[in-house]
């Protein structure tokens, strides 16, 4: 009864989590929270990676359960993946996914880091 809730819950928070992920930086009030929401990814992704394999993300693995016990058989190896081909219906190459998502997180990362230390600097 609460599957198809936490279907949807799960589709509008890692969402909203993922591209938060993206352009938390650009905001000078939200960097810091931005900060530990990469702190947290880089832990899911390389600290449990050590365990579940790389790129791990529980929240994935939640939303993958939440969907089997829905029925859905369309499980991707990442949620971008799974997320690109259910809002294009094309199916990407998952390996093209991936390192396009490590850029584009290197990038927010070092985009946070950047605006942080200069922020510092001014003070």
């Amino acid at each position: 009864m609460w599957y198809p809730f936490l279907n949807i819950f799960f589709f509008v928070f890692h969402t909203a989590f993922t591209l938060f992920n993206c352009v938390g930086w650009a905001f000078a009030k939200t960097r810091k929270l931005h900060l530990a929401t990469l702190l947290l990814t880089v832990f899911s992704w390389f600290v449990l990676g050590i365990w579940y394999g790389w790129g791990y993300c529980a929240c994935t693995e939640w939303h993958w359960q939440v969907r089997e016990a829905l029925g859905y058989q369309d499980r991707s190896n990442s949620y971008i993946h799974f997320l690109l081909l259910k809002l294009t219906g094309k199916n990407f190459d998952q390996q093209l996914v991936e390192r396009a998502t490590l850029i584009l997180f290197l990038f927010s990362f070092a985009m946070n880091l950047l605006f942080w230390f200069k922020h510092r600097k001014k003070r």
